[in-house]
């Protein structure tokens, strides 16, 4: 019974990523089951954060930077959000890492979206929270400076 067992729900996880890959995409799942830069860093590496809530589903989502001359060394995020804002969290902080403050104040929801190549039209929520925390934390991060 255990290997019949085990097979089902081999059978059924299969099936459950398949069905989310089509309802998004393998880069959206990707992301979700295996998030970059995911997890709040020691205080000592962080140089500026933002944490807030925002959207239709009032997610929350942390982005801590760690800037070294102004480029952005290192970027981590936390969201209590669903898989798209997991992987949108992810991609950003991808984008952001070794670049600097300015292409960060650049940075806009489609670029996000163009690099998760693409995301339902009723999720892009979630990269306007990550935009706006991202804009948050560089004009706290230029106060600071």
């Amino acid at each position: 019974m255990p290997k019949d067992f085990d097979k089902l729900v081999n059978k059924m996880q299969k099936e459950i990523i398949q069905k989310e890959i089509e309802d998004h995409n393998e880069k959206i799942v990707s992301l979700y089951y295996n998030p970059q830069n995911w997890g709040k860093p020691p205080f000592e590496e962080i140089t500026v954060y933002e944490e807030q809530r925002g959207g239709p589903k009032q997610y929350f989502l942390g982005l801590y930077l760690k800037i070294e001359k102004n480029i952005i060394s290192n970027a981590h995020f936390v969201t209590n959000g669903c898989g798209v804002m997991v992987a949108v969290g992810s991609q950003m902080t991808i984008l952001l890492i070794g670049k600097s403050i300015e292409f960060a104040e650049d940075l806009k929801s489609e670029d996000i979206i163009s690099a998760l190549k693409g995301i339902p039209h009723d999720e892009k929520h979630c990269t306007y929270l990550a935009i706006d925390t991202l804009k948050n934390v560089i004009k706290k991060y230029k106060l600071e400076k």
